[in-house]
């Protein structure tokens, strides 16, 4: 590490925010990094400033060394490295609205896990987009953390793993020393493009793998969406130059078995919603958590238009979410669908 503290602001305090500062109060290097809070919410900040708690992750107490900062100015102050915690479809906004505070040669990670809407840009390049270049001149480093990172597990420092991935190999493994902990093993990955649409299409699935849970379709129907799934996501994925082998790692085939499967996941919970009737608006009226899969299966399904990619699942969640359709019907289509190989549909 540096001989001077690492100066580190998470914009978001949504569930993943929270558990990033815990991470980074609890790696070896607590002592040289010094963690600051920002959250677009004026009153929920000066809550989390004032109780150290959130009533978006139960029973969590935000370390006593962690600074919320009550403005934009002081969140960024001195900012070695940004960790952007904010959902897809409001990154922009936020960015937009901090970008002069941004300084220079500042690093970049993303946790979020979805594809925005309109431009179709992952994460790491909606924010590329609002900074443009660096006004110090040098080349801006971006990279994502990601994987199966149940939010209320790591609230409990359950053993999990994550990738840190970068386009750069050095930046990969700097936020792999600065993030690991005795309960979260980090591996490195240099497909930051694959490693960010694996995140974002497991939601699409999972959604999907909710429906079944709603219906009480079973676990051989779950398993068989969770390899079918997997392979959707891998013909888009390398369709848009992904490394294929991305898809087999921890943040693909990894991420995804614990979205489908885990009673927290929220595009599983909505997807259940839905499998047992419910609208979903009436679902989305009754949560607190920004469910990113459904903005996102548009933005899917808009690329697999753009490359030519047959996603039979992702069409079906589409028509599920956005065009009334029922989701007996839906699972009908796809067990009629014409019968191919494996390896080929």
């Amino acid at each position: 590490m540096a001989d001077k503290p690492v100066r580190v602001t998470i914009l978001g305090c949504g569930q993943m925010g929270l558990v990033c500062a815990e991470m980074l109060c609890r790696t070896k290097w607590a002592g040289s990094v010094e963690v600051t809070m920002w959250g677009h919410s004026g009153a929920e900040v000066a809550e989390l400033s004032q109780l150290r708690t959130s009533k978006r992750l139960a029973e969590f107490v935000l370390d006593g060394a962690v600074r919320v900062a009550l403005t934009d100015e002081r969140a960024l102050e001195g900012a070695d490295l940004i960790v952007s915690a904010v959902p897809t479809q409001h990154i922009r906004g936020a960015w937009e609205r901090l970008r002069v505070c941004v300084p220079g040669g500042a690093g970049v990670v993303s946790v979020a896990k979805g594809i925005e809407n309109g431009t179709l840009l992952r994460p790491t390049r909606v924010i590329a987009d609002v900074l443009g270049d660096d006004p110090d001149g040098k080349p801006r480093r971006f990279g994502c953390l990601s994987g199966p990172t149940i939010a209320t597990e790591l609230a409990r420092c359950l053993p999990a793993t994550m990738i840190a991935a970068s386009d750069e190999a050095e930046f990969a493994e700097e936020l792999q020393k600065l993030f690991t902990t005795s309960w979260m093993r980090i591996y490195t990955n240099s497909d930051l493009l694959g490693v960010e649409l694996a995140g974002a299409m497991k939601n699409v699935i999972a959604i999907a793998a909710g429906v079944l849970d709603g219906m009480q379709a079973g676990s051989n129907a779950k398993s068989a969406l969770l390899a079918r799934g997997l392979a959707e996501i891998t013909r888009l994925g390398t369709a848009m130059g992904a490394d294929s082998a991305t898809f087999f790692g921890i943040a693909g085939v990894g991420d995804l078995a614990t979205t489908c499967f885990s009673p927290h996941g929220r595009n599983r919970s909505c997807g259940e919603a839905l499998g047992k009737g419910e609208s979903l608006q009436a679902y989305l009226a009754r949560t607190d958590s920004v469910v990113e899969g459904v903005a996102t299966t548009r933005s899917v399904m808009e690329l697999a238009e753009k490359y030519r990619v047959d996603m039979p699942i992702g069409s079906a969640v589409e028509r599920v979410l956005f065009e009334g359709l029922d989701p007996l019907e839906a699972i009908a289509g796809l067990m009629s669908r014409e019968m191919k190989d494996e390896t080929r549909g």
